[in-house]
């Protein structure tokens, strides 16, 4: 089943998905498919990761082997697939797609892997979300390329033992927490993917641009660049909507003008929050005083879900500086306090360091899924 034709059903895809700044794939997004890089010059960002993959890719192709399974995590949006595309093609292999959910039966894994031929690239989109007892039989198959069936069933039953060719397994997961070790422990490469800088963003929104016929100036993709929370898939998305008002209320052209009077209309500010990240803040600041505050409360407060606050919306704000986790609950930084236009009151800052929360230096915060996040914060 292609990645495209799939959707998430839990909670956490269908907040985002509601979201004009959510990361998960949309409807609207249905025209990334063309809008993908194929190869490396066309692939703007992840440096670390693209540098290591083009040594290990052209060393497989000197040795005429298969590539070693490669693990990608990190937020939707970012392109995982497309790396994996551009895998298979520096490769000049096959790209098979499928994802963790379509995999239901061990028998389904087994036709997709028996009908790969040597060297070929099987990506599975969202592979935490596999069965247990599908991935059971991946083991094998990713350790030693072979295939393990049972025929038969009761006191008659035997296993055989199918020797599959050499492939490379690419995953692709928004939760590296959730996998399990053995399944972990098999890939050979393990990359997280970053969020991209506004310079990053800019290169493929000029890219985009041409491709989709768009007019774009350097001062409009300045502006979108920097409000789309360092995600290509979110920039695209914004640059798509930013094409509308510049027809209508423009030359056609998007410049600065254009796309700030655009993004103030979808309420998007000018560090890529939208209306409900604002509301987030500023019900900590009206109702707690900034903090600390637990997740349900804040959750009963806000009329958003407690998993949905947590996946959605608190990431990002964490990441920017705006919010952070103490053993008491959730408070608010100075940095937030300033976004909303208040001043951070003197006193509040005293009882973070009370909290235990440093305004100096690193903090570390878990994420549910078993990642961790390091902040600075000013003084």
């Amino acid at each position: 089943m292609p990645v495209d034709d799939y959707a998430e059903t839990d909670e956490y895809a269908v907040a985002e998905t509601e979201r004009l700044l959510g990361r998960e794939r949309r409807v609207e997004d249905q025209d990334e498919n063309t809008l993908r890089p194929t190869r490396w010059a066309d692939y703007f960002g992840q440096t670390k990761v693209k540098d290591n993959l083009q040594v290990f890719i052209e060393a497989a192709r000197q040795r005429g082997e298969a590539l070693d399974h490669v693990l990608l995590y990190g937020p939707p949006g970012l392109g995982k697939t497309t790396l994996a595309g551009i895998i298979a093609n520096e490769l000049g292999v096959h790209l098979r797609i499928t994802t963790g959910p379509a995999i239901e039966k061990p028998g389904d894994l087994a036709a997709i892997l028996t009908n790969l031929t040597e060297r070929d690239v099987l990506f599975i989109d969202e592979i935490h979300r596999l069965n247990r007892s599908v991935e059971e039989i991946l083991y094998p198959a990713m350790e030693d390329y072979a295939l393990d069936i049972m025929i038969g069933k009761g006191p008659s039953a035997r296993s055989i033992r199918l020797d599959l060719p050499h492939f490379t397994l690419i995953g692709a997961t928004t939760r590296a927490g959730l996998l399990t070790a053995p399944l972990r422990d098999r890939f050979g490469m393990i990359n997280r993917l970053e969020l991209y800088s506004s310079e990053e963003i800019g290169q493929i929104l000029q890219r985009d641009a041409a491709i989709l016929n768009i007019g774009l100036d350097a001062s409009g993709r300045a502006v979108i660049a920097e409000r789309s929370r360092g995600t290509p898939r979110i920039a695209i998305r914004l640059l798509k909507r930013m094409r509308d008002f510049a027809q209508v209320r423009g030359t056609g052209v998007i410049n600065a003008e254009i796309a700030d009077f655009g993004l103030k209309a979808l309420e998007i500010d000018a560090r890529g929050l939208d209306a409900t990240d604002r509301r987030l803040l500023r019900n900590m600041v009206e109702m707690f005083g900034g903090g600390p505050v637990g997740l349900d409360t804040l959750a009963a407060t806000t009329g958003e879900d407690p998993v949905t606050i947590e996946d959605v919306y608190e990431p990002f704000l964490m990441q920017i500086g705006f919010l952070a986790k103490t053993p008491r609950g959730r408070v608010l930084t100075r940095l937030g306090w300033e976004h909303l236009g208040l001043p951070c009151p003197a006193q509040y800052e005293r009882k973070l360091k009370g909290l235990g929360t440093a305004l100096r230096g690193t903090e570390t915060h878990d994420f549910s899924d078993g990642e961790q996040l390091q902040l600075e914060i000013d003084p």
